[in-house]
């Protein structure tokens, strides 16, 4: 299939237009990379100048003594409990176990079974256990000393503490 000399000329100068067209676009392509990359370094010289000094600024004065405050109140709190348990539970639970050993030992004793076999006391039946032992019952309640200890930690960390709240103020610009 021919075209004709006018159809040929048509598409010559179609084709130049489409190329002078691709040129242009690539200039303006080419123009808008350049206009990105300044306004990328223009970006982060605003940040190193700008936006990190408010930030450090507001991550050392409001951040850290925060953190810090919690910190200490659930060492605090911690301490307390852990004191309150080697200083009272764990010496009255030492003494119970102590006086039940020591009983037990009398029991066993030969001069204490001699004497009740003089007096001609008759053995008794114990009833069959019913409930918790002593070991049990000790048990628990360190568990429940523990969980209180938790309680009071953990209520201490998030209490509501005037001091521990930071204004909204947003910091002025300059």
């Amino acid at each position: 299939m021919s075209l004709s000399r006018k159809r040929r000329k048509e598409l010559k100068k179609l084709k130049g237009s489409a190329a002078d067209l691709w040129d242009s676009q690539q200039d303006v392509l080419n123009h808008a990379n350049e206009v990105a990359r300044e306004v990328s370094r223009q970006l982060g010289n605003y940040s190193k100048e700008q936006v990190v000094p408010v930030v450090r600024d507001t991550y050392e004065h409001r951040v850290v003594p925060t953190v810090d405050r919690g910190i200490k109140v659930s060492r605090n709190a911690v301490d307390g409990v852990r004191k309150g348990i080697s200083d009272g539970v764990v010496p009255a639970v030492g003494g119970v176990v102590g006086t039940v050993l020591s009983i037990g030992d009398i029991a066993k004793d030969t001069r204490v079974q001699a004497a009740l076999r003089r007096l001609h006391v008759p053995e008794q039946v114990l009833p069959a256990k019913k409930g918790a032992s002593a070991g049990t019952v000790i048990a628990i309640g360190l568990g429940v000393l523990a969980a209180a200890g938790v309680a009071y930690a953990v209520w201490q960390t998030f209490r509501a503490d005037d001091e521990l709240w930071v204004s909204d103020e947003e910091p002025a610009a300059s």
